[in-house]
Parts: C-alpha cells; structure tokens; sequence
C-alpha cells in the first residue's frame, strides 16, 4: 500500500476544457506528478499495466507519459495510437496532448481508428469502396424480425438489437447465437433460437444492400489484417507504440485487433480498472486487464490508488462498498487513499413515496446551488447530477427540478452541436470571423467580448433568463459557448476570433461539448467516466439496485460495481436515498439496496450472501459419494432467520420482513386470477394461494424454471396457467378469456404488446 500524500504537493488533475501553458521541456512534463504517475510516464520500454482507481488521475499520468516521450525524442508522434471508448474521450486526450507539446499523436476510438485503416486499404485488399455504414441499425433489425414473423415491440426490438452486438463483438454467428447465450447466462429478450434467425435475416438484408454496421467495421478490420500479412506489417511499421485506456472495458473483438496491431511487440501500455467495469452486457469484461501479466510475464505494473477527485468520506464509502464485493474482480480491488481535505458525511435518507424522493431532492439542490452567506457562493447547477438506474427514473427529476426553477440538462439525450442554437451560433460565428474587422459587431478586439458580442444578436444576456424551458435551455446552450471562449482566451492570449472556431469544429467532430450551467440527470452507466461537486443517487431501493434482472453472481457484482461508480463520481457532497414505496399511500414495502448494508447508519453488515449473489459454504461431493437431494433449512431472504411457518417458508421471508414487491404486478395476477377462478367455477385459491401470487410477485421469474421454483407451482399448474403469469411478468397484456372457450390456456401472451415496465441494460 503506497502512503498518502497530502494533496498540495501534488496538483489536481486539469478541469475538461481548461487550458493551460505548454511545458518547456520533457522533464518540466514530469513536474507535478505523483511519484506512481511519474513512473507511469517514465516506463516507456516494454509492456505497462497501469491498474488506477477512480479518481487517481490516469488520463493525466498516460498522456503526460505519451508526451514526455514524445519531448525526450523516444516516440515518434505519428507513430503513437491511443485509443479509447467515446470520442469525447478521445477529443480530450487530443487536447491534453496538444497543450503538453505532443500534437500529431492520434488519439482515437477502437471504431474510428479501424474505420480509417479500413477505408485506406479496402481497395488494396479488396478493392472499389468500403460499403457505406447502415444509419439506424434498430430499422434493420425491425425489417428483419418481419421478415422472419416476428412482432417485435420498441423494447423487445431494443434488447434483440443489443444481442446481436454482443454476438458480434464476441464473434458469435447466428446459428451459434443459442449455445452462446445459455453458456454466458444471456437474459434473452425472446427464445434464443427465434433470435438466431433474426440475427441471420439482418446479416442478409445488410448484405442484400450493401451496407455494415459498426461491428462490422471491427470485424472487416480484423478479417483484412489476419488474411493479408503484407497490409498488417504495414500498420505495424506506421505504428510502433499503443495506449488503450478503459482497458477493462474491451471485448474480444477489440482485444483481437489489439493483437492484430500489436504483432509480436511489447510495445504496449494498459489503463484500466477492473472494479469499473460495468458493461459487460456488451461484451466487455475485465480478464484481458486481469490476465495481462500472463500474456505480457515482463510487464511492469504500476497501481494508482491516490484518489485527488474524492473526500475521505466518499472514499470511504467507496471502499466499503468495494471490501463486501465477490469474485475476480474484487479480489484485484484498490483500495483508495483520498488526498483531499475532510468534508461533509454522505446522506442517507428514506423517503415514503417516490414524488417524496424527487421534489426533496429538488429541495435540497436548490438549497445546494443558491449563494450562502455574505460574499459566499453555492454550488454551481453544472456541479451537481441526480443519478439512477435507469432512464424511466428521470421524469420525476425533470419534473420537480422544473417546479423548483432549478435548470437541468437531460445527459443522453440531443447532442450539444446538434443542438439548433448551437449549430446557428457556430455559423455566426464563423461568418464574423470571416469578416473580421468588417464587421461592426466585432467592435472590441478581446476575443470573450466579440464572442458575447455575436451571440448577444441571437439571445445571449449577461443575466440568465428567469424560469426553466426552451428559453432557458438556448440561454444555457450560448452561455456554454460563452464560457469556452473565455478559458479558450485565458489558455491561448492572442488568439483570434478564427482560432476559437477551429476550436469548435475540432469538439464538434469530437462530440466534446462545453460544460453546460445546469444540473445533469443521468443514468449511473451514462454517468462513467464524469465527476461533479455534488452527486444525488436516488432510487436506490431492491429490485432497482440491484436490478430485477440481475440474476446470477456475476450480475449482482457488476450492480454493486455501477453503484461504486456513482459513489466515485462525486467530489464532496453525496447523498444516496431510496423510496419505501412507488406513489404516494402506497404500502412501505421496499427496503433499501444490499449494498449499503453495514455501511449506512444503524444497518448491519451482510452476514452471508444475499440470494441471487451466490455465499454460504459450498462443499463438492468424492467421486464414491452417493450424491443424495437433502431437504435443507429454508432461510429469510433478508434478515437470514431459520423460516417454520408454511406461509414464511412459501415467500422465503419472514412475514414482518419488507420484501420488493411489484406492487402493479401483483394487482395485475390479482386480476386475472379471479378471471381464471370464474371462468373454472372454483374459489380463487385453487388457481393460486395469496402466498404465492406474492412470491411471483416479489421474485418477478422471467422463465419457467424461474417460475418452477416457487413454492406453489407445481407442474401442474405450470403447464396451465405458467404462459399467461410469465406474460404478466413481463408486462405483456392478455387477451380477455370469455365464458365457453372451453381451455383457460387459450388467454395466451401476444408478443407485440407493447410492454409495460422496461429497464436499461
């Protein structure tokens, strides 16, 4: 474990979009790095493993490393790749390295730096042009299930899109699709098979036009260099060193074209950590960081654990939700040193209803962002985020934030430069810096003052406009521009009204947007790789952190992992509460996330697993030892208490114990029950006991085995009604049964219905 060290000897990583002067030479690179960083930047032989927390200032240890050996005459600036996940990303690091002295190093995504090398040696390898990219990936895939008669709803057509990325970026074909998703624990959106063949049906129908997808550009990539040794060599002879950052974030596919690039070198740096990674759903996964030293048994290996983002008290946190964690990852877990000065205790706050949740938090930004005292000044709106699960959680923020005249920003959702007053206000700007002193507007020869100049025509005021909607939103969207240009004046004097629009258009193509004055709603996966002073995390109940879905060990372990990402995210303020039940006097039913068990106040520790994360002792059988069924103690899911009582052993809990029950399933099966029981002539306790329909109610089963295993359902009944309840479940509606049907199975799920409740992987 590395000491810490007190923050002051060590600067603070660079805001996003600050500017800064350029070092003198390679060793003035060095200055300000902590002694783990500077050994980052200075390890420039071999193979490098850079294993970083969160807030540990990785992005500044490799691109200060990229850039000192660029200066000391080491590397090569062209032939430097750095590649990363998102193109803001990338605009970043392009920026960072411009400032130290190293532009002309390529700093790219995996699809864009693929794409280039595909576009150049296509005619060569194949010849005439690289087909065009498919636009909208979702329209094919809709036209491919219709061609296969298969009605999908907007949700259904979502997750079976996103299956077959991941078949692609784990290089699945479609007729190997079901094996697949069975070996990997897939929670496929439709029968496997079903999907299989849409995914075959969209490969033709792109064939058939002429076009590829995204993972196509990968895989075509990885196809020309493996079947062409001569165009291989050539990238390798233009590119002698790479940087891949996020690096627990690849996916086979990119970890093959890795290789590809990379032949038989070492020449190759790694930044990553394996307990933020948190898309594996996309097929991501952290072994290829966790195995490095295997592949590479030279590397050097260097751990940044000194966090320079977070208080004490948030990195606390942080690692207490990280010391209760399971599996490979966690046991590679760094352990955080914060070198930042004490700062308020994280809020834990329960609350009686959602809409309680939403206009408290409100209350409280509201308090956060508004001037205290004489001569102090709150948080500013750009400083604060309200994170959750998923994106359904959002209008409730966007609503109360509303009602408090608290502006906000929804992340995810249009583009900044595509934004109209932005696209006007970067023609505007332009036109007058053609114009130059021709225009009268452009009076003053400050560059900040021709920028509110210009941007004053179209709606721009010293002072922002009262109240939250369109108005505010473009107000925000020009005060944004307004702010970059005077960082862009004060990193950059004497630079001209031209050199900002270059400035513009370079973050345009690089998606690397200003920081807009607002509070951001985000979901916790939208959320990587940002900070921000103050960080709400609301919704944290069961069945929503973790997610229902969420299954099997490993699952449960990426949830906690996106909850120790939103921790990380926060500076100084962080507040984290939950709501008992859905709407206003509905039952206080739900209990807050496992999680933050033993580490809010008056909780205790887990003393074993939860169920759906694995725990307990597990014993394997000799080979001569008879293998026999034991009827085993049945437990309280929750508070771990032995269960007797029939009723308590049929829900697993104990009956005073809060459970996570879905309140409006629960009505729905209520419902159709007594529709069944009518239509039998029977009491309605012979179609399901209360008992039960609360335990479907609370497990929410998404497959029959799921459904079998819950006390009640026998095979019998499963065979039965099992269709109609997993329809329910699922949120599909069903079609009304009517007396003389003579089957009550005939009430059948219809797959197009649009579903009722949806979630984000």
């Amino acid at each position: 474990m590395t000491p810490a060290t007190h923050s002051t000897l060590f600067p603070q990583v660079s805001t996003p979009g600050a500017y800064a002067a350029t070092p003198r030479d390679a060793d003035a690179v060095l200055e300000g790095l902590d002694p783990e960083q500077r050994e980052v930047a200075t390890a420039l032989h071999g193979a490098v493993c850079v294993l970083a927390g969160a807030g540990t200032g990785k992005t500044r240890a490799i691109t200060h490393r990229i850039a000192y050996g660029v200066r000391a005459g080491i590397l090569q600036p062209a032939s430097v790749l750095a590649v990363t996940f998102t193109n803001r990303a990338a605009g970043e690091m392009r920026g960072r390295l411009r400032q130290l002295g190293a532009g002309g190093v390529q700093a790219r995504t995996f699809h864009s730096a693929a794409l280039r090398q595909l576009q150049y040696f296509w005619p060569k390898a194949v010849g005439g042009e690289v087909p065009r990219l498919a636009e909208r990936k979702v329209q094919l895939v809709a036209e491919a299930a219709a061609r296969c008669r298969v009605r999908l709803d907007r949700n259904e057509l979502r997750d079976v899109t996103g299956e077959i990325e991941w078949s692609k970026v784990t290089q699945t074909v479609p007729e190997d699709y079901p094996a697949a998703a069975a070996k990997h624990g897939r929670e496929a959106p439709r029968d496997p098979a079903e999907i299989g063949r849409i995914y075959a049906g969209y490969e033709q129908l792109k064939r058939d036009r002429g076009v590829i997808d995204f993972e196509d550009v990968l895989l075509l990539t990885v196809g020309v260099l493996e079947e062409r040794p001569d165009i291989a060599d050539q990238v390798r002879r233009q590119y002698q060193h790479f940087v891949v950052d996020e690096y627990q974030d690849v996916s086979p596919l990119q970890q093959r074209l890795l290789e590809l690039w990379l032949g038989d070198r070492q020449s190759l740096c790694v930044v990553g950590d394996a307990s933020q990674t948190i898309y594996s759903f996309t097929g991501a996964t952290p072994d290829h960081l966790l195995d490095f030293r295997t592949r590479h048994p030279g590397a050097t290996v260097v751990k940044l654990i000194r966090d320079y983002r977070s208080t004490p008290q948030v990195v606390h946190l942080a690692n207490g939700l990280l010391s209760q964690a399971r599996g490979r990852a966690a046991e590679h877990r760094l352990e955080l040193v914060s070198q930042r000065d004490a700062g308020p205790e994280p809020v834990y706050t329960a609350y009686p209803d959602e809409p309680a949740e939403a206009e408290a938090t409100a209350r409280r930004i509201r308090e956060l962002i508004t001037p205290v005292g004489e001569g102090g000044a709150g948080v500013p709106p750009s400083q604060v985020a309200v994170l959750y699960r998923v994106n359904a959680q959002s209008e409730l923020y966007e609503q109360a934030l509303a009602d408090a005249q608290v502006p906000y920003q929804l992340r995810g959702a249009e583009r900044f430069f595509e934004r109209p007053e932005v696209r006007e206000a970067g023609m505007l700007l332009r036109g007058a810096a053609r114009a130059g002193s021709a225009d009268p507007v452009l009076s003053d020869d400050d560059l900040p003052s021709q920028v509110r100049a210009v941007l004053g025509t179209r709606g721009w005021t010293p002072e922002p406009p009262a109240g939250s909607g369109a108005v505010r939103d473009r107000w925000e969207s020009l005060a944004a521009l307004v702010r970059l240009a005077e960082d862009f004046a004060r990193g950059r004097p004497g630079a001209t009204l031209s050199d900002l629009v270059a400035e513009l258009d370079e973050r345009a193509a690089a998606q690397h947007a200003p920081t807009v004055e607002g509070v951001t709603l985000a979901s916790l996966h939208a959320a990587k790789g940002l900070e921000w002073d103050a960080v709400f995390l609301v919704g944290l109940t069961e069945g929503m952190m973790p997610i229902t879905y969420a299954k099997t060990d490993q699952q449960i372990e990426e949830e906690r992992r996106l909850l120790y990402v939103g921790v990380t995210r926060a500076r100084r303020h962080l507040s984290l509460s939950w709501a008992l039940s859905r709407a206003p006097g509905g039952r206080p039913s739900r209990r807050p996330t496992r999680f933050l068990n033993g580490l809010r106040p008056g909780s205790a520790a887990p003393a074993a697993r939860m169920p759906g994360g694995g725990g307990g002792i597990e014993r394997g059988t000799g080979p001569s030892a008879p293998v026999r069924k034991r009827r085993t103690p049945v437990h309280c899911r929750v508070c771990g208490r032995t269960l007797t009582d029939a009723g308590e052993m049929k829900l697993m809990r104990c009956e005073d114990c809060p459970s996570e029950l879905d309140e409006a399933l629960y009505e729905r099966l209520r419902d159709w029950r007594a529709e069944q029981a009518g239509l039998l002539g029977q009491p309605a306790f012979c179609v399901f006991t209360d008992k039960t329909l609360l335990a479907i109610a609370e497990a929410v089963p998404g497959t029959e085995s799921e459904l079998s295993g819950i006390s009640g359902v026998g095979r019998r009944k499963l065979g039965r009604f099992g269709a109609d309840v997993l329809a329910l479940c699922a949120g599909r509606e069903l079609p009304r049964a009517h007396e003389g049907d003579g089957d009550v199975e005939a009430g059948g799920s219809q797959p197009g219905d649009p579903a009722e409740n949806s979630t984000e992987k």
